[in-house]
């Protein structure tokens, strides 16, 4: 009996995990016959692959919008260059050998594509599905073209994903000043600041005889070569539309950021200090300069947007007048608190350095405006910057040599008021895609920032390191952050080091 009933809970219990399995098993559904291209390109390995449900999960088209326009005759012929985001919101493109084909589609029409029994495979360095003809396409509407922006480091660090995709390369330059004649047809290499990459067009194509310009955005579709073992990228426009010149004045600044200790370890009162490079020889008492910090703190007041810009005053902005001393070009010089150590208290003195204006702003109010303050610059929380004017008359309506800012928070910028930016390699008073004006910190592109070292009071030293080219009166190679942790009997001479801190480049 005893036997029995351990059969008949055992039966209980089996049947009671078989309706349980049974009530909580997907009921299933229909694989989607659409795969992304992202999917697609991670396929390859090296070898040809013939593509097919199998190997495609199931599926075996695509949904894509085409971007390749062969009417300026510089794409590689017989190349159909479709996109899409299907998988991730990544972008990624595939090339599709057509022939004569390829140059009935323009860009935007949005297809259908079967690629069943189509075999992917890199040729010419580029990466392709072959055998596809067009009655494995179909035009099914005409959409918006997506441009992705990106700095040509992107693109070298990631040749792959860019391949085949539109991408728009912003405020490109050459290493030397285009002079009137000078044209596009061949290997162009360009520099936008981040790395340089070439422009191919071809001596035939109607985009041979566009002229260099000192500054342009460069639309077209990334493609590699291959070289060694490596993909190497390059850019080719599709037609004339797709250079477009820039004419924001890019002027050489007088003096240029190039570091700042905002946080030492001990107190920040009259310790805080910035670091400035002089483009150009500069006697202060004749050509005086003034230099602005701002915090943005939610209790520092006047709140809200500041509407006298760097002018604001309070505890949102600070002015120091440089008007006396000189710096010759290429040397350092420094303004901040007036205790002139490294790093705090008890720390090295470097009262030895070119100091053009220190100043006691913990006792004393600044110059024309700012209330005294125990902390120049915040040590978390909102956003901070740095500016220095030609001239010692800073309003609402100044610009500066040069600008930097920590940080993204606070009431930075709106109803017309904000904190004025200039062209360097951070910000642009025109936006260089919409070619809209935003002349502040945080309106339309002006987005970047240095973000805040941590721990705080642990002692960093803010080097912003990149090269600026004299002749060329631009960045062709935009600073970046490096923060060492410095000592308490740390020298100038490490925060002066020539391997760390900006070039300027004749």
């Amino acid at each position: 009996m005893k036997r029995i009933i351990h059969q008949v809970l055992f039966l209980l219990v089996l049947s009671a995990i078989t309706a349980g399995c049974a009530d909580t098993n997907y009921p299933g559904g229909e694989i989607s016959p659409y795969i992304s291209i992202y999917d697609v390109r991670n396929l390859f390995k090296g070898t040809a692959v013939t593509l097919n449900p199998e190997i495609l999960d199931g599926s075996q088209k695509l949904a894509a919008t085409v971007i390749s326009d062969h009417s300026g005759g510089n794409l590689p012929a017989g190349l159909l260059i479709v996109q899409d985001k299907r998988r991730l919101d990544f972008q990624r493109g595939i090339a599709l050998p057509l022939g004569e084909a390829a140059a009935s589609f323009v860009p935007g029409d949005s297809v259908i594509v079967d690629i069943n029994g189509g075999i992917l495979d890199r040729v010419d360095g580029i990466l392709q599905i072959k055998n596809i003809t067009t009655d494995k396409i179909t035009k099914v509407a005409k959409v918006p073209v997506y441009v992705t922006q990106a700095n040509v480091a992107k693109i070298i660090a990631n040749p792959n994903d860019y391949e085949s995709t539109l991408v728009a390369i912003v405020k490109g330059g050459f290493t030397y000043t285009p002079t009137e004649g000078q044209v596009m047809a061949g290997d162009q290499e360009i520099n936008d600041g981040f790395g340089s990459l070439t422009v191919r067009t071809d001596a035939r194509s109607e985009l041979a005889g566009l002229p260099q310009y000192r500054m342009a955005n460069y639309y077209g579709i990334i493609f590699n070569e291959v070289i060694g073992d490596s993909l190497v990228p390059y850019e080719r426009m599709r037609i004339p539309s797709d250079l477009v010149e820039l004419k924001s004045e890019y002027k050489t600044p007088k003096a240029i950021i190039t570091g700042w200790s905002n946080d030492p370890r001990g107190t920040d009162a009259n310790n805080e200090y910035i670091q400035f490079m002089a483009t150009e020889d500069i006697d202060f008492s004749k050509t005086p300069f003034a230099v602005v910090t701002t915090n943005n703190a939610n209790a520092s007041t006047p709140t809200g947007f500041p509407q006298k810009g760097w002018a604001t005053g309070g505890m949102r902005t600070y002015k120091f007048n440089l008007t006396s001393g000189f710096a010759a070009k290429g040397t350092f010089f420094y303004v901040g608190g007036s205790n002139k150590l490294i790093m705090s208290t008890n720390s090295t003195s470097i009262a030895h350095a070119n100091w053009i204006t220190a100043y006691a702003y913990n006792t004393n109010d600044g110059f024309d405006f700012g209330t005294r303050t125990t902390n120049l610059l915040a040590n978390s929380g909102n956003a901070y910057g740095i500016a220095i004017f030609q001239g010692t008359n800073v309003d609402a309506t100044s610009i500066p040599e040069d600008v930097m800012f920590v940080g993204t928070g606070g009431s930075l910028v709106g109803n017309g008021y904000g904190y004025r930016i200039t062209n360097n390699d951070f910000y642009d008073i025109i936006n260089p895609l919409t070619l809209e004006e935003q002349p502040f910190y945080r309106s339309g592109s002006n987005t970047n920032a240095m973000t805040y070292n941590t721990p705080s009071d642990a002692g960093y030293f803010n080097f912003m390191g990149g090269e600026f080219n004299l002749k060329l009166g631009r960045w062709t190679k935009a600073r970046v952050k490096y923060a060492p942790l410095l000592t308490k009997e740390s020298t100038l001479e490490e925060i002066e080091d020539p391997e760390l801190t900006t070039k300027l480049i004749e």
